[in-house]
């Protein structure tokens, strides 16, 4: 099923990222989780959060853009975070789509993802 996929996937990734990319290891490490399903979104949440990472759970990718700051004008002024995971398959835009909007912006081309 996808959701033990991704909670195995989740509990050997995450131990290997957080070594190799948090330096100090009181700073709270900030994930944003994408996912139309109410399910997977909990499941990355729990999981998450039981090792302390602070996540930002959202619907849409409309709503992802949102919170890191997108508008019609393209600023980007929202709120940062350290990873962001996504599912591929959404009904108003594909994960696929949502990390290629975000990788053109300077300012967020360089947040690790997970799809």
């Amino acid at each position: 099923s996808l959701s033990l996929s991704l909670s195995l996937s989740l509990l050997f990734l995450f131990p290997l990222f957080w070594k190799k990319h948090l330096m100090d290891p009181q700073t709270q490490f900030h994930v944003l989780a994408v996912d139309d399903s109410i399910i997977d979104r909990k499941l990355i949440e729990r999981l998450l959060k039981t090792s302390s990472f602070h996540v930002t759970a959202v619907d849409s990718p409309n709503k992802a853009l949102e919170l890191l700051g997108f508008d019609e004008n393209e600023s980007e002024l929202g709120m940062t975070v350290n990873m962001i995971i996504t599912d591929y398959s959404m009904p108003e835009m594909t994960g696929y789509d949502l990390l290629k909007k975000i990788k053109e912006s300077e300012k967020l081309k360089e947040i690790p993802e997970i799809g």
